[in-house]
C-alpha cells in the first residue's frame, strides 16, 4: 500500500464578512496517500475551494493542522502544483514560454526537455509558438495542466479546472487528465460539484456538507466498471453520492419551515 502523503487534521477556518465571523470549514479530517486521485464533492459554497488553497498553501487557517509528507503546510512550494477554472494563462507569452514559466536554476536545454515532455503529454504538441488567444478552451486548459505539472510537483490540485467548458471538451479533458495520471502516478485531489466527474475520477470521493464544510463521507471507488459512464457500477456510486446532497437539501428546507 502506498505511503501516506498529505495528512490534515482538526481543521477548522472562517472569513470575516462585515465584521462578522462566518465559519468555512469545520474538523476536517482527511488522510491521502502517494499517488490517489481524489476528488471532493459538494454545494458551491461549501468549502472545497478553500479546503483546496489551504493544501496549496495560498490560504491561512485558524485550527488544525495540515502537514505534507510530515512538514507543516505553511505557504506555497514547487511540489504542490495548482490548476485552476480559468487557465490564466500569460496573454503575452507563447504556450511554450506559459509552461516553462515557474522552472528556474535549470539549464536551457534541460528546461526545453522537460517543457516538450510535457508538451507532448498533454497532446498539444505543434501548438508550443501558438498564445493563448488562439487556442480553444479545452486546450488552454491543457497548458494549464502542463505548467501545473512542469516543476514535476508530488501533488497536483485542480480547481473545478473543466468548469468553464462545453460539455463535450469536458468529457473529453478528463479522460485525458485520468490518462495523464495513470501514466505519470503524481497524486491528484480535484474539487467539483459535478457528482459524474466526481465518480468518473476519483479512487476516493470525499463528499462534503454544505457550509460550513465538513466531510460527510468517504467513498471508495473499488470497481473497473465505476469508470465506465451508463454502468450499473457507476450509476450506483453517482445515485450514492446525490444521497448526501438531497440530506443536505432537505435539511435546510426543514430549518426554513
Amino acid at each position: 500500500m502506498a505511503e501516506d502523503l498529505l495528512k490534515i487534521e482538526g481543521l477548522y477556518k472562517h472569513f470575516l464578512v462585515d465584521k462578522k465571523k462566518v465559519e468555512i470549514l469545520k474538523n476536517i479530517n482527511l488522510t491521502i496517500r502517494e499517488g490517489e486521485f481524489i476528488t471532493i464533492v459538494g454545494h458551491s459554497g461549501c468549502g472545497k475551494s478553500t479546503l483546496l488553497k489551504i493544501i496549496a498553501g495560498l490560504v491561512d487557517y485558524e485550527i488544525g493542522s495540515v502537514t505534507n509528507n510530515g512538514t507543516k503546510i505553511s505557504g506555497p512550494d514547487i511540489d504542490r502544483g495548482m490548476v485552476f477554472q480559468e487557465h490564466r494563462l500569460l496573454p503575452w507569452l507563447s504556450i511554450q514560454d506559459n509552461i516553462s514559466f515557474g522552472l528556474t536554476n535549470v539549464s536551457k536545454q534541460e528546461k526545453n526537455r522537460i517543457v516538450t515532455d510535457i508538451i507532448n503529454l498533454v497532446k498539444l504538441d505543434g501548438f508550443e509558438n501558438a498564445y493563448p488567444h488562439q487556442l480553444s478552451g479545452g486546450m488552454a486548459q491543457r497548458a494549464a495542466i502542463a505548467r501545473g505539472l512542469v516543476t514535476n510537483p508530488r501533488i497536483l490540485l485542480l480547481d473545478e479546472p473543466f468548469g468553464a467548458l462545453d460539455a463535450l471538451t469536458r468529457i473529453q479533458m478528463q479522460k485525458e487528465i485520468l490518462k495523464i495520471w495513470e501514466k505519470e502516478k503524481t497524486t491528484m485531489i480535484l474539487v467539483t460539484h459535478d457528482i459524474d466527474e466526481a465518480v468518473y475520477l476519483g479512487q476516493r470521493i470525499v463528499v462534503m456538507s454544505a457550509r460550513p464544510g465538513e466531510i460527510k463521507s468517504i467513498i471508495d471507488v473499488d470497481t473497473a466498471g465505476s469508470k465506465i459512464r451508463g454502468s450499473a457500477d457507476f450509476a450506483y456510486l453517482t445515485n450514492k453520492v446525490y444521497q448526501y446532497f438531497f440530506e443536505d437539501e432537505k435539511q435546510e428546507l426543514e430549518y426554513s419551515i
